[in-house]
């Protein structure tokens, strides 16, 4: 079993769930009393946070550099960043890097395209929906991605900054969610990408008529195959 360097903590209500489903996925392959081989390197989401909202995306990347480096020397044999915003800093995250990133956008992508999808809906934090870098990832795996309207991805955002990473979750927030989700459908989603790990913290499958992707599930449950030689790292772009 290759060992898993989770680079988490951004923020850590979704790093959890990582550790939970890694280790449920090893439960459920190999049974007994199996986990997963893991080190964990977790950072103040505070300083991630500060560095978001003053478009210091230069100093974060070089954190996270930092953070996995540490990992590899640590014994990790692949690293997993457990947050999608962070992925728009992935390039200086393997700088000198002698282990690969198991990218998120292309984990996603090859789930979306096993199910015979092209139009995907993509809901995450306002960085992931209205910046480039992870629409462009997707878009490059032949995905066509629809965003919110401005006030829509406001809410979305506002709710995973003021609600979701401090473990706040609220029925009113899921009816919001719901008639996000509901408009992206009517747009001509033909599913919708829960692209914010804290997302599934909030709502499932169930809230959504078109197939959902979960990607902290798909991210932890590939990170696992890969680990346990059942699935090789997804194509990238």
């Amino acid at each position: 079993m290759k060992t898993i360097g989770l680079l988490g903590g951004m923020s850590w209500e979704s790093s959890a769930e990582y550790y939970r489903l890694v280790n449920e996925r090893v439960r459920e392959l190999r049974g007994g009393y199996h986990s997963a081989r893991t080190v964990l390197y977790s950072v103040d989401f505070a300083e991630i946070e500060a560095m978001q909202a003053e478009e210091r995306w230069d100093d974060a990347g070089r954190e996270l550099n930092r953070a996995a480096l540490a990992l590899e020397a640590a014994g990790a044999d692949f690293v997993v960043l457990c947050t999608n915003t962070m992925h728009k800093v992935a390039d200086q995250l393997t700088d000198g890097l002698g282990v690969p990133l198991l990218h998120l956008a292309d984990t996603t992508a090859a789930a979306i395209k096993a199910r015979e999808i092209t139009r995907v809906g993509l809901l995450g934090t306002g960085f992931t929906m209205a910046q480039p870098f992870y629409r462009e990832r997707l878009a490059a795996h032949g995905l066509d991605v629809l965003v919110p309207g401005e006030e829509d991805r406001e809410t979305v955002h506002r709710v995973i900054y003021d609600e979701l990473v401090h473990g706040v979750v609220t029925e009113d927030s899921r009816e919001r969610y719901r008639e996000v989700i509901a408009r992206l459908v009517e747009a001509g989603a033909e599913g919708v990408i829960y692209g914010c790990t804290e997302i599934e913290l909030l709502v499932g499958p169930e809230d959504s008529r078109v197939p959902t992707f979960p990607t902290t599930r798909l991210h932890a449950e590939a990170a696992v195959d890969y680990a346990l030689g059942k699935a090789s790292l997804p194509p990238t772009v």
